[in-house]
């Protein structure tokens, strides 16, 4: 009967997460040791935490009665404790280092790559997995340590091939905006919502500009599909202020600092917070690193609510094309600060801590678009072609020798004819195709075919005979040379 057929399981990939080829892995795997080895030079150790921490070890979002809040995916083990995801690697750092505090060296110096899990509507360009990589000094009050993850971006990004011009690392400090809620009033828990919404406003400079922003401090804005943002009902007194502020960059590090220290003056949170911006001036300035790589921007917010200091990105400068075909930025790409309250959430007495995060991907969809990664050109291993299945045995003696070489091979174990595996090898991005049959193996011989040159003769190649008629491309040798040609070829 019709209803007792079998139904076929639908392929289909989970909303918001994305398959990796080859490819891309290796472009990543590639650009993460990059970085490795940068963070390496200036000290900072391996560290790796699970995919999994209980509910409420992330801060973020807890678990009430029910189940946590949205944003993490997260369910209950067998005794009914609440896990999650982890949603970024700060959290669990903060977890791992206060339950091994005393084992560790202080400050704790670390860095950590891997994937993080958002519980969030996916959109174009925003996926519920994707890849992170940290690096953190856990234990320094010192600003020198977030003056050293500024310099060590700005050396990241150089590294990688991003020139000086095309990135800047933009330091601003939340205990300066924190001063500024101050001096116009917004101080205390009553007007929690509204600095939120202020700093939000802030946030958006660089899209909106000066007027923009003033429309999201005051009264709000429609924007030009016709949706209305509500402002944070500033007096205008208040959101001059505010745009004096977010407007105080100037051409040094110097003037900017000189431009934005009246605007704090009356506040001790504030001033302090200018303070420390200057000495991180200082620090870079004299190891070289000028506003020609790190700058003091005030419009920096960063959204994370636990940042309790200075807070920095490193922006991309270049310009990229939209869907649309128009220039655009390509934007921001890492990020961090100073939290120095999430490890104390833990151990009860205060526990400075700076950080730095990638986005490994959106880095790697900006290297492509410089064309620092070229995926197409990634080269697959040699294929051992097999003309005689009776001869499995030498066409793998073939491979092995290639490896011991410390040359990637394969050998065909398929069932089809040459010319499919002369397209499989293609497809496989082989630099080398080896042939040997009845005739080459007699004479003690065998061909070497190099596909970048012979690709086009490939496709055109019918059977064995015509094959054997083309020698474009293609090498005789010994046997006993093969590994030898070979390296040839591939240098």
């Amino acid at each position: 009967m019709a209803g007792d057929k079998k139904q076929k399981l639908k392929a289909r990939q989970a909303r918001g997460f994305v398959d990796r080829s080859a490819s891309e892995i290796m472009a990543t795997r590639a650009m993460v040791a990059t970085i490795q080895s940068v963070y390496e030079l200036y000290g900072f150790e391996p560290g790796e935490t699970p995919f999994v921490e209980y509910s409420d070890a992330l801060g973020k979002f807890l678990p009430d009665q029910d189940r946590p809040n949205e944003g993490v995916f997260s369910f209950q083990d067998d005794d009914e404790q609440w896990l999650s995801l982890r949603y970024d690697l700060t959290a669990p750092l903060a977890r791992y280092v206060a339950e091994n505090f005393d084992a560790l060296p202080k400050p704790y110096r670390s860095y950590r790559s891997g994937f993080v899990f958002r519980n969030e509507k996916p959109g174009p360009g925003r996926f519920r997995q994707f890849m992170q990589f940290d690096a953190d000094t856990v234990g320094s009050p010192s600003v020198a340590a977030d003056a050293e993850i500024c310099m060590m971006a700005a050396d990241t990004m150089e590294k990688l091939g991003i020139a000086r011009g095309s990135y800047l690392v933009r330091i601003n400090n939340r205990k300066v905006l924190d001063g500024i809620m101050e001096a116009i009033g917004l101080s205390g828990d009553e007007n929690a919502g509204r600095r939120l919404t202020v700093l939000r406003a802030i946030d958006k400079f660089d899209r909106l500009g000066a007027e923009g922003v003033r429309d999201l401090l005051s009264g709000g804005r429609k924007d030009e599909s016709g949706d209305f943002t509500k402002g944070a009902g500033l007096e205008p007194a208040q959101a001059q202020t505010i745009l004096d502020y977010v407007t105080g960059q100037r051409g040094s590090n110097a003037e900017t600092l000189e431009r934005i220290r009246p605007l704090v003056a009356s506040s001790v949170t504030g001033s302090a917070g200018v303070e420390e911006l200057a000495r991180i001036a200082d620090l870079v300035g004299k190891s070289g690193y000028g506003p020609d790589r790190i700058v003091i921007d005030t419009s920096i917010v960063r959204g994370l609510e636990y940042y309790t200091g200075p807070v920095y990105e490193v922006e991309l400068t270049f310009e990229v094309k939209d869907e649309q075909g128009r220039p655009v930025r390509f934007g921001s790409v890492a990020g961090g600060g100073r939290y120095d309250g999430l490890v104390a959430r833990f151990r009860g007495e205060p526990v400075p801590a700076a950080g730095f995060s990638i986005g490994v991907s959106r880095l790697l969809a900006a290297l492509t678009a410089l064309g620092r990664v070229d995926s197409a050109g990634e080269k697959g291993p040699v294929v051992v072609c097999v003309m005689d299945q009776a001869r499995l045995a030498d066409y793998q003696a073939m491979a092995s020798e290639l490896r011991q070489a410390g040359i990637r091979a394969e050998v065909y174990l398929g069932g089809s004819g040459m010319k499919a595996q002369l397209k499989y090898a293609d497809r496989r991005k082989s630099p080398v195709a080896v042939i040997q049959g009845s005739d080459e193996a007699e004479k003690g011989e065998v061909q070497l075919k190099d596909l970048a040159l012979g690709a086009e003769m490939a496709k055109a190649i019918a059977d064995n005979a015509e094959w054997r008629e083309a020698r474009v491309a293609q090498r005789v040798v010994p046997r006993s040379e093969l590994v030898k040609t070979v390296k040839e070829m591939l240098g």
